[in-house]
């Protein structure tokens, strides 16, 4: 587990949420310690607004065993999972909040409402998950891209997953990210087709199908995180030894990396899905407070700076 103190890195994205308004978030049935606790220091915190969508007489009654304050707080009654699920996406749809948190509900019975065709937030984007680490022995977050939601990313899919991340980074304030696509090797393989998407990649880049970022691959994760281990293998590349994100083959090899990091070098793990009309907080209950307020904090900042984005096209078309 993480030590308190420890993580700078995710203090100062909390911080940088004081300079804005809190983001309207609706909390899709928070019935638990952990998911009410969450919110309410979030709100309490300014860093989002909060509307809590589940059974009211639950939630107020897990409330006063916490001695968590509700006053001010918008609660929407549904009594039982499935439909918090479903009118919290309704309420997205409508307008009425700008981020969507996950509370103690499956995620994937969530995710299903989200991606509903019929009625759920879906864009012409590919969903995708990025954790934001926090890791003590590295200079600066590290974001790891797809380690929940997409299992086996084809390469087209890797394309939207890529461009997701790069657009959160912006949104953190790295005006050029750098894209480290990881593969076991360095060299391009035919025997590994991880190798092969991350050429393609590349040269995606290069014809501006992936805008916004450095990319660079195949590189082995040594390679991608350490200069010595770059320069050792010769491999000059303004992305190998400083990477900002590193994309990952599949949901496997990211999980994996991503439980690494947690348990062997004191890394704490903050998440969040994009690619849908609104940022996806998805916490665990094993999420420490600073893990679950940086993730409302990444959510926040993303979401500002897509009503930003928004304005300069709505001034452009005036």
């Amino acid at each position: 587990m993480a030590e308190p103190g420890k993580h700078e890195k995710y203090e100062a994205l909390i911080y940088a949420c004081h300079a804005l308004a809190p983001v309207r978030t609706v909390v899709a049935h928070p019935c638990d310690d952990s998911s009410l606790t969450g919110a309410i220091e979030a709100a309490e915190a300014k860093i989002i607004k909060p509307i809590l969508v589940g059974p009211e007489a639950r939630i107020r009654a897990l409330a006063a065993s916490l001695h968590l304050e509700l006053s001010g707080i918008e609660l929407v009654d549904q009594p039982y999972s499935h439909a918090s699920a479903e009118k919290a996406v309704q309420l997205v749809r409508a307008g009425e909040a700008d981020a969507l948190m996950k509370g103690s509900l499956h995620t994937d019975e969530l995710m299903a409402e989200v991606v509903r065709k019929d009625a759920g937030i879906r864009t012409e984007r590919r969903i995708s998950h990025v954790f934001i680490m926090d890791v003590p022995t590295y200079p600066k977050p590290l974001f790891i891209t797809d380690a929940a939601v997409n299992i086996f990313p084809t390469l087209e899919d890797k394309i939207d997953i890529v461009q997701n991340a790069i657009e959160l980074a912006h949104a953190l304030r790295i005006e050029l990210p750098k894209v480290a696509i990881l593969s076991a090797i360095e060299t391009i393989s035919s025997k590994i087709p991880s190798t092969i998407d991350a050429a393609a990649l590349c040269k995606m880049a290069d014809r501006g199908q992936i805008t916004g970022g450095v990319l660079d691959g195949p590189l082995a994760l040594d390679n991608a995180i350490s200069r010595d281990a770059a320069a050792i293998k010769h491999i000059k590349s303004p992305v190998a030894g400083d990477a900002d994100i590193l994309l990952v083959p599949d949901l496997e090899a990211g999980n994996m990396l991503a439980k690494e990091l947690t348990f062997l070098a004191n890394a704490v793990a903050a998440g969040i899905v994009l690619g849908a009309r609104v940022p996806i907080i998805l916490t665990s209950r094993a999420d420490s407070v600073q893990t679950r307020m940086a993730s409302c904090a990444v959510a926040a900042l993303y979401a500002h700076a897509r009503r930003m984005a928004a304005a300069r096209i709505g001034k452009l078309v005036e």
